[in-house]
């Protein structure tokens, strides 16, 4: 994975923003309360939960959105095995994954065993991550856009996490979104804090059911997807 590592700087308050994409990781006014409201209000989590469930991701980054989902998970009390998959191009450093994570003491117990596993595979690849409680985690390394078409298996939730349309086009492109329609589950739904009017239209021109709805504190809206009943 080091071959691909992200290159960081750092805003107050420990937001790394990537240089890449001249973007921040998660939000500058409480990334996990965003990723509460997005990726699972917006996919209907945790009442959808249930022994088996998917859910799939692209950009990983901070590990944040993956550890907000085993909470819930966890919380919900939903028997049986959660399985988590996300998919990232340049994965950040284990010292700068543990640097972020630590604005969030919530999740302390469940970081600690996500770095843990990620040094773990620092140095020959992303391995099978326990989160605990019947939760695993798999991060697949390499652009999505090769990795995903190959990817086996299918999520029941998606979320998109990629940076900014503007800034990172290739995680927003019509042919990916449209694999992500493929790697979908009938009843599957996706969601995504971008309201960009060319997001909207490759999902819908995937396949999905689109809807624009509230975004999180001052972004005025996002976006929710879903397979057609």
């Amino acid at each position: 994975m080091q071959d691909q590592q992200a290159e960081l700087d750092w805003r107050p308050g420990d937001v790394p923003v990537s240089r890449r994409f001249d973007d921040p990781y998660f939000s500058l006014n409480d990334g996990l309360a965003e990723t509460r409201h997005v990726f699972l209000d917006g996919n209907d989590l945790p009442a959808r939960f249930k022994d088996g469930f998917a859910v799939a991701e692209l950009g990983f980054g901070t590990g944040l959105n993956m550890l907000a989902a085993a909470e819930a998970w966890e919380a919900h009390g939903a028997p049986g095995a959660l399985h988590l998959t996300s998919f990232e191009a340049y994965p950040m450093a284990p010292g700068d994954m543990a640097r972020a994570l630590a604005v969030f003491p919530a999740l302390g117990p469940r970081a600690t065993r996500l770095l843990e596993g990620w040094r773990a595979g620092w140095t020959g690849g992303a391995p099978r991550i326990d989160l605990g409680g019947g939760v695993t985690l798999d991060v697949i390394i390499g652009d999505a856009r090769e990795t995903l078409p190959r990817w086996q298996g299918r999520a029941d939730a998606w979320f998109l996490d990629g940076f900014s349309p503007a800034r990172n086009p290739e995680l927003w492109e019509p042919a990916l979104i449209a694999d992500v329609f493929a790697h979908t589950a009938p009843g599957g739904t996706a969601a995504t804090y971008s309201a960009a009017g060319h997001v909207r239209r490759a999902l819908a021109q995937a396949g999905f059911d689109v809807a624009r709805t509230p975004g999180h504190a001052r972004k005025r809206h996002m976006t929710q997807a879903r397979m057609p009943r």
